[in-house]
């Protein structure tokens, strides 16, 4: 009698994920894992930012696996993370897969590392390495990609600093993967979207026509660090900068509520500063290429800018991305008023300094960081 040999159970990956910018940053990753036969390839997202997050799922055309469905308005830190890491806990113990992928530094990517760890699961690390060596800048960030790095055996590193500085910890280079960051895959991948279909928000491309002969600078600020003192500063800054006659702002505001309070408080009723609701991806990156440059506390925002020509200039002390501080196609301003205003003046008069920093070589990336991913990922599992 012949035996048939029962199938092979394919190897079952699980992505993490709960904000916007981890669904971007993963989403050509969730792609190029799905398309390998060889694997299962599942999604889990928390929705520790709901609305922007299904802003990303929606243009990506991803139906998670698992929704936690975990946004609560105004929560606090640790209350979040309890909830994570018993919600993505029992997805894991449901799911029992062979890998776990998280992206970056969010309070979801850590509390995912961590549940993978206490039921020894291998942990891979998309956008590893990134440090500020500041504690509580950015925070809790910096905290979170540390404990990733230390849980986690398959680091994907954006770039050779972020290589490196998993060495300095004593990460053995085996597990170190320089891949470029897949922000620079999502950006093209809608950048190409945007020249082939009609995804653009009418509202969006009327302010464009509004402001056609001003200088429009783009506007990002939601971090927990700025909250307070800082925002306030911002604010003063984007108003001063506001009273000229031959610049426009465009601000999608972030929608935690004490951001919109100090925001509508310093520039709502300015004729040429439109603060709108936050962007999808696709949208976002309209306003990229139509900006002359950004103003922004944003992470992601520092590399995305470069990959289109435009200058950045980070609202921030410290940056866990000091390649583009070091190519010139990033500028640290801090959170100080003047210092901000000096800084954009510089770019909008300056010509030379302007295409400086515009010309600058993009260090982030080639577009084919998820596909090196995938690789990795499907090879380990052979």
């Amino acid at each position: 009698m012949t035996m048939t040999k029962p199938p092979t159970k394919k190897p079952k990956i699980l992505l993490i994920f709960g904000t916007r910018p981890e669904a971007i940053k993963l989403f050509p990753v969730v792609q190029a894992l799905a398309a390998r036969d060889r694997l299962e390839t599942l999604s889990c997202v928390t929705a520790q930012h709901r609305e922007m997050l299904d802003q990303v799922l929606k243009i990506a055309d991803i139906q998670p696996d698992f929704d936690l469905d975990l946004m609560k308005s105004n929560q606090s830190l640790d209350d979040l993370t309890a909830r994570l890491l018993t919600g993505i806990g029992r997805i894991l113990d449901e799911t029992k897969p062979q890998r776990v992928v998280v992206q970056g530094d969010t309070a979801t990517a850590m509390c995912g590392a961590l549940a993978a760890y206490y039921r020894q699961i291998p942990v891979s690390h998309v956008e590893a390495g990134l440090r500020s060596y500041n504690i509580y800048h950015p925070w809790p960030e910096e905290v979170n990609r540390k404990i990733i790095g230390t849980i986690a055996d398959q680091h994907f590193a954006p770039t050779q600093t972020s290589a490196d500085a998993l060495k300095k910890e004593n990460i053995a280079e085996k597990d170190i993967y320089i891949t470029g960051n897949t922000v620079i895959d999502a950006l093209l991948i809608s950048a190409d979207k945007n020249s082939h279909t009609s995804v653009l928000d009418p509202d969006l491309v009327n302010l464009y026509k509004k402001f056609s002969d001003r200088k429009i600078i783009g506007v990002t600020s939601h971090r927990r660090e700025n909250l307070g003192d800082g925002l306030t500063n911002i604010a003063s800054a984007l108003r001063a900068i506001a009273e000229r006659d031959d610049v426009a702002l465009i601000f999608p505001v972030h929608l935690n509520p004490n951001v919109r309070a100090i925001m509508q408080g310093a520039l709502g009723g300015l004729d040429n500063v439109a603060m709108i609701e936050p962007l999808d991806y696709p949208n976002f990156v309209s306003l990229l290429n139509h900006c002359n440059f950004m103003l922004t506390d944003s992470g992601g925002v520092q590399e995305e800018a470069p990959a289109l020509g435009k200058p950045v200039l980070v609202m921030r002390d410290t940056t866990e991305r000091p390649e583009g501080i070091e190519a010139g196609t990033a500028k640290l301003v801090g959170t100080e008023r003047d210092i901000i205003l000096k800084e954009a003046i510089r770019l909008l008069d300056d010509e030379d300094h302007y295409l400086a920093m515009a010309r600058a070589h993009n260090p982030f990336g080639d577009g084919k960081a998820s596909l090196r991913i995938a690789d990795i990922i499907e090879n380990s599992l052979a």
